[in-house]
């Protein structure tokens, strides 16, 4: 008689809405903004390695993400918005992992983010974003990270320059939003930003 074989490692994790998330085959039926948004804004950038009385969240940083890009391209619609909102949302399950440790481990973190990624715009009816909105994102995210990196993670600002590229001339109701919130008030404002993209 063979020995009882040991069951597969669990790969799924429950969500407070119900859902149980498979994290190596994302299921967009599994998805739900309210635990992104939950997520998020429990999730600390920086490894909480930031300044003030709470932690800067990546919902927060993802608001931020979205202001900065619509203050670098005015005429974003808001579809474009919403690929700017959510382009963290994977975090929300997987943590956000800093970026040299991203290049430490490699390809197998880097393929379950974009399995979730997508799983995430399927699940919001986004299509993949063209190359000029790909851009966008990318340069939205490292002008944020410059701006967080100065203000809240200790950065000197040629150190920030260095690793996240020039700053930005920035609209002061931007750079507030660099201002860090207690987690409900990242999660709702999150949420509420969500809504007020895709209605309904």
């Amino acid at each position: 008689m063979s020995p009882a074989q040991d069951p597969p490692p669990r790969a799924w994790q429950r969500m407070l809405s119900g859902r149980r998330l498979d994290l190596l085959d994302p299921a967009p039926r599994d998805i739900e903004i309210a635990d992104i948004a939950h997520g998020l804004a429990r999730v600390a950038r920086w490894n909480g390695q930031t300044r003030g009385p709470h932690v800067f969240s990546v919902a927060q940083h993802s608001l931020l993400v979205e202001a900065v890009g619509r203050h670098l391209a005015p005429g974003c619609t808001d579809p474009d918005s919403l690929e700017l909102l959510l382009h963290d949302a994977p975090e929300y399950v997987v943590g956000d992992i800093i970026s040299p440790l991203k290049a430490a481990i490699g390809d197998a973190y880097r393929g379950v983010e974009l399995r979730l990624l997508d799983a995430i715009r399927r699940r919001f009816d986004l299509p993949a974003p063209a190359p000029t909105l790909a851009r966008l994102v990318k340069r939205a995210d490292r002008v944020a990270a410059h701006l967080e990196a100065v203000r809240l993670a200790g950065f000197a600002p040629d150190e920030a320059a260095l690793h996240f590229g020039r700053p930005e001339e920035l609209p002061e109701a931007v750079v507030a939003l660099a201002e860090p919130w207690p987690t409900a008030e990242a999660e709702a404002r999150f949420r509420a930003r969500f809504q007020t993209l895709r209605p309904g």
